[in-house]
């Protein structure tokens, strides 16, 4: 699979993740993606929901934060990934 990398930027900082699923859901794109770039190393995941509207040059990413929204999106990324071992954080 084709490594994909992605940067955010605020006026604070910039981060990058690597990209390990994509899915769409009600309407919205949404990435989990990784601060690792080994996929054999212990990492911490998130899910990013795409803010941005249509015809916008740069992409919008917000985290997503909402505990339903996370709980359904973490459930189809298990799916999607059925080789990779996901456990959220309380």
């Amino acid at each position: 699979m084709e490594e994909r990398k992605i940067t955010l930027v605020d006026d604070e900082q910039t981060l990058e993740f690597y990209v390990l699923e994509e899915t769409k859901l009600n309407g919205s794109d949404y990435l989990l993606v990784t601060d690792a770039e080994d996929e054999e190393e212990e990492a911490d995941c998130y899910i990013l929901k795409d803010m941005s509207r249509e015809g916008e040059a740069d992409a919008l990413y917000e985290f997503v934060e909402d505990e339903a929204e996370l709980e359904g999106l973490m459930k189809i990324f298990e799916e999607l990934l059925d080789d990779v071992d996901i456990e959220t954080k309380e």
